[in-house]
């Protein structure tokens, strides 16, 4: 059994208010749990209304799927309108 974690910093640059953001990021986390079927939360950064910080989470058989499965969200991610990508700490257990 192979877990993978993914903890994505964004910058929300169109957003104004913590509403503008709540809504970019429910969007993004909706989208993302329904495309790839992975847990999705957002798990820092609260109260910034330009930043936020998801943490995504698979389980799985094979090591190199769960590997190349979040390659694949982080290129997702990185494509969407609305976030910016800053930082991704990527692991597999």
């Amino acid at each position: 059994m192979t877990v993978g974690v993914l903890r994505i910093e964004l910058a929300i640059r169109e957003a104004h208010s913590l509403k503008d953001k709540r809504r970019v990021i429910k969007s993004l986390k909706d989208r993302l749990a329904n495309r790839f079927h992975v847990s999705v939360a957002e798990v820092d950064d609260l109260d910034l209304w330009q930043r936020a910080v998801i943490g995504v989470a698979m389980v799985a058989n094979d090591g190199r799927f769960v590997q190349s499965c979040l390659d694949k969200i982080v290129g997702w991610v990185r494509i969407q309108r609305g976030v910016t990508l800053i930082d991704v700490e990527q692991q597999a257990y």
